[in-house]
């Protein structure tokens, strides 16, 4: 049995941190300048040339040391270590401070008034244009 540890694979990492990130391979191409496909191959590497690593890691917002050690369970003891189920819970729970039904009526009733003024006011507009005819 072999108890040599096996390499990074470089462009695993680059691959689950754009993901981390919220970035299409796309985006990625377009700033460092390549093509879609370009990014893909990187991507299935397990070496990348330096100059190209920095350009990434810049790209992406992170060292090109972080990118070579990254590690899927370093970012799940982070999450583990910093978000309880009693914060998570709180974000699901909405207790407004005012009764929604009232503010729906309240709605209703502004709209009922806003109508009524329309009304009014196209009425007043009619009774002047009437008043202009029958002047002429």
């Amino acid at each position: 049995m072999s108890t040599a540890t096996k390499p990074k694979h470089i462009g695993r990492n680059i691959s689950r941190i754009r993901e981390l990130r919220g970035m299409k391979q796309e985006a990625l191409a377009i700033s460092i300048g390549v093509s879609q496909q370009s990014v893909s191959n990187i991507e299935g590497s397990e070496t990348i040339d330096e100059e190209r690593l920095n350009k990434i890691a810049e790209v992406l917002g992170v060292s090109a040391e972080t990118i070579k050690n990254f590690s899927d369970e370093a970012v799940f003891n982070i999450i583990g270590n910093t978000v309880t189920n009693h914060d998570n819970s709180a974000l699901f729970q909405f207790h407004p401070t005012f009764n929604p039904i009232e503010k729906l009526i309240e709605s209703y009733d502004e709209n009922k008034k806003l109508y009524e003024r329309l009304l009014e006011s196209e009425k007043e507009k009619i009774s002047y244009l009437e008043k202009l005819l029958k002047e002429k």
